[in-house]
């Protein structure tokens, strides 16, 4: 390809419309790609929310079963001051120690119905808990066997495209290097702005390609001439004639065929 400052028209408009197909031979694999990639990170993440709500639940039953543990013991302690008080009624020298005493069976024998009381509670929670352990398990199980089988059918595409992508992101940036600066970033702009990324389009049918809007026959004749840079007026894309762009088409397909 010609040097920049040496180019003339015509080797600008071949070397643009060069860039566009290569552009739009990645924009056809990203497509083929899809929104795979995004459905993979999202899988992810769910996967990673539901093994870390997994470990919360389980983490819980274990603190439930410290304060069963505990109230159990509670009511063992409780059972012995019973009997403690009980057996110092037996040997009480007045009425006053023996109120005492009874008052403080009273209050270990309430200590034991309220742990009591709070470990059917607690029973309760871990019923509950084990119930959407089991739902998260199920559904952690569904949720991972679907992003196996994503990342699966990623990972083939991306097989089947990673190399020639590399390749051809390459040979966009070394396109790019050989065309001006200016006409870069109005290719660029012009990208970004329309539908399908097609900023270099060929005629057809008298219409500039993908629009309806026919090209008058003066400025298809200038068009045809290459002897300068032509927009359509309607979509902002720079045009080119057909013959051009089918030689262009052939001589890139068999580039495409060696990536």
């Amino acid at each position: 390809m010609a040097n920049k400052k040496e180019a003339t028209v015509e080797e600008r408009l071949r070397a643009l419309y060069d860039l566009q197909l290569i552009d739009s031979r990645i924009d056809e694999i990203r497509n083929v790609r899809g929104e795979l990639p995004l459905e993979v990170r999202d899988l992810e993440d769910e996967v990673a929310g539901l093994n870390i709500r997994l470990e919360k639940l389980v983490s819980n039953l274990e603190v439930i079963d410290n304060d069963i543990a505990n109230k159990k013991n509670s009511i063992e302690e409780s059972k012995s001051l019973i009997k403690k008080y009980s057996e110092q009624q037996k040997n009480v020298r007045n009425n006053r120690e023996f109120n005492s005493l009874t008052k403080e069976v009273e209050f270990q024998e309430l200590e034991i119905e309220l742990a009591e009381k709070h470990i059917k509670e607690f029973k309760a929670q871990i019923e509950q808990k084990k119930e959407v352990i089991a739902e998260t398990k199920e559904r952690l199980k569904e949720r991972d066997t679907h992003l196996k089988h994503k990342k699966s059918e990623l990972d083939a595409i991306l097989a089947e495209t990673e190399k020639e992508e590399h390749a051809l992101m390459s040979k966009s940036a070394e396109y790019k290097e050989q065309i001006e600066e200016r006409l870069v970033s109005a290719y660029t702009r012009i990208r970004t702005n329309v539908k399908n990324g097609l900023a270099v389009v060929a005629i057809e049918r008298g219409a500039s390609g993908g629009s309806f809007f026919t090209i008058p026959p003066q400025v298809q004749v200038e068009i045809a001439s290459r002897k300068k840079v032509i927009t359509d007026e309607h979509s902002g894309r720079i045009l080119v004639d057909a013959a051009l762009a089918e030689e262009q088409k052939v001589k890139m397909e068999k580039m495409f065929a060696k990536l």
